[in-house]
């Protein structure tokens, strides 16, 4: 007679992590993509909070506008150039630093 155990079908995702599903599903490179932006402008807004830097002093450090300045901040919006990133890392007393690691 067989167990409750031995009765119940083997999940075809069981062992398997979101990384393996979200290639799966097409979408591993975009859902990077946004959680990469999104710690990066969690950052940022968490640096200008701790040195007190209001967004319009900020963007004239910058030397942008207001408009560009929250589309960095802005979790949601993944188009960043380099050249807006170091401005903003330069402006807040940071460096960028990026690194190329094995996939």
């Amino acid at each position: 007679m067989p167990t409750p155990k031995q009765m119940k079908t083997k999940n075809p995702h069981d062992g398997s992590s979101l990384d393996d599903f979200l290639r799966d599903e097409g979408i591993y490179a975009e859902v990077e993509a946004a959680a990469l932006k999104r710690a990066i402008a969690l950052k940022l807004s968490d640096l200008m909070q701790k040195k007190s830097v209001q967004k319009t002093t900020m963007a004239k450090t910058m030397r942008t506008s207001r408009a560009a300045l929250d589309r960095l901040l802005d979790p949601t919006n993944t188009s960043v150039t380099l050249a807006t990133l170091n401005r903003a890392a330069k402006a807040l007393g940071r460096k960028v630093k990026i690194e190329l690691v094995p996939a």
